[in-house]
């Protein structure tokens, strides 16, 4: 349903999500550790050094972002891990810290580069998380390691979900598929973009998460914008709609995104609305193991191309890649796009969002998730069932 109620009524009738999903265990964490050992001697290191963000929270529990101080942790190929970390965050990385790790604590006049280059042999080889700030590596570097890209050891492990990653997403995407349905119900003339924003917000809250991890909601003309536009927005009658947004259950995120018609739109955005489908399905209909990831946004291409649209990336058409890995983080490797020829395996997320682009006119992106199985893809979310029916 579209329009007919009221944000009062709807988050009135939201309660908590009944059968929350398990967190990671520690037996898990551990597990990991012992992969991205693997993974980085394989590629000739002697540690791997893991920067606060999604990674630090993946190994290590740890949910903190990065900032101008450094934390990380320095995981061996043998022996146990270590954690560099201000003193004075002692405590509060200690209320965090899922594994067992020696601490290598700095007090703020101290350089932590010295713990890390200490915490090695002279001359090691340290893999370092890609994102770890550039001038963290030089000095790391100027220390005497040599260093080398920690990609291939962290994402090697990030990007194979578990089954228990796999019910964390699950739930999230669940719970913002509620949340949209709730939102379109509350879709009335005259509603500014802001109210719906901050509906969401407290709609992802009410069903247990710590609210929207993010959230975009366009109407007409914004939605020929990917990102959207400035300002706030009202809605207006006859009008195509675009919401996107996600939130995060334990870490893991969700991301989905709907667009559909409040009233009436013309013919044409309904049979570019059908094409948009169209090309979703086919990008899910060439998932299976072992096939490149740019050959599924290869698929949804030659729909779009077929059509008239493009071809690559020139509009009216698609603006960019037709999806990205997910996770930890909301964009993660691997990458459905020309030139990413990582081999799907079963236990990868992507999302899947070929977006049409009419330029400075009207845009439709429908956005769910699939994860490789055994033998192909399966959807977290059904996908749209039509223009008029955003939720079946």
């Amino acid at each position: 349903m579209i329009g007919g109620s009221t944000a009062d009524a709807e988050l009135t009738a939201l309660t908590r999500w009944a059968a929350p999903a398990a967190g990671i265990t520690q037996a898990e964490r551990l597990a990991r550790l012992d992969r991205v050992r693997a993974l980085a001697e394989a590629r000739g290191a002697d540690a791997v050094l893991v920067n606060a963000g999604p990674s630090l929270h993946y190994f290590a529990g740890v949910s903190w972002r990065a900032t101008e101080r450094l934390v990380a942790l320095l995981v061996p190929v043998t022996g146990e891990p270590r954690m560099i970390c201000p003193a004075f965050e002692r405590g509060s990385l200690e209320a965090e810290l899922a594994v067992p790790a020696d601490l290598l604590l700095w007090e703020e006049d101290a350089d932590p580069v010295r713990l890390v280059a200490d915490a090695l042999p002279s001359g090691a080889t340290l893999a370092v998380d890609p994102l770890l700030p550039f001038h963290y590596g030089e000095a790391l570097r100027a220390a005497g390691l040599a260093l080398i890209d920690g990609a291939a050891a962290i994402d090697g492990c990030r990007m194979v979900k578990s089954a228990a990653e796999l019910a964390l997403m699950r739930q999230a995407k669940a719970m913002t598929l509620e949340v949209h349905r709730r939102a379109a119900r509350i879709l009335t003339p005259g509603i500014a973009a802001s109210a719906v924003v901050r509906f969401i917000d407290a709609a992802h809250r009410a069903l247990g998460a710590s609210g929207s991890s993010f959230c975009a909601v366009q109407f007409g003309r914004a939605t020929a914008f990917p990102h959207g536009l400035p300002g706030d927005q009202v809605l207006e009658e006859d009008t195509l709609v675009l919401i996107d947004t996600g939130c995060t259950v334990h870490g893991y995120h969700s991301d989905i995104t709907r667009t559909y018609a409040f009233g009436q739109v013309d013919d044409e955005v309904r049979a570019l609305w059908a094409l948009e489908k169209e090309a979703q399905a086919a990008a899910f209909d060439a998932v299976a193991p072992g096939v490149p990831c740019e050959a599924v946004d290869a698929a949804a291409r030659r729909v779009l191309e077929g059509a008239g649209l493009g071809p690559d990336y020139r509009l009216p058409g698609l603006p960019h890649r037709a999806g990205h890995g997910i996770g930890m983080a909301i964009h993660e490797p691997a990458y459905l796009v020309r030139g990413d020829r990582t081999p799907l395996s079963p236990g990868m997320c992507f999302s899947n969002e070929p977006m049409i682009v009419v330029p400075d006119r009207f845009g439709i992106r429908l956005e769910d998730h699939f994860h490789v199985t055994e033998t192909g893809a399966a959807w977290f979310t059904e996908p749209q069932v039509s223009i008029d029916q955003p939720f079946g």
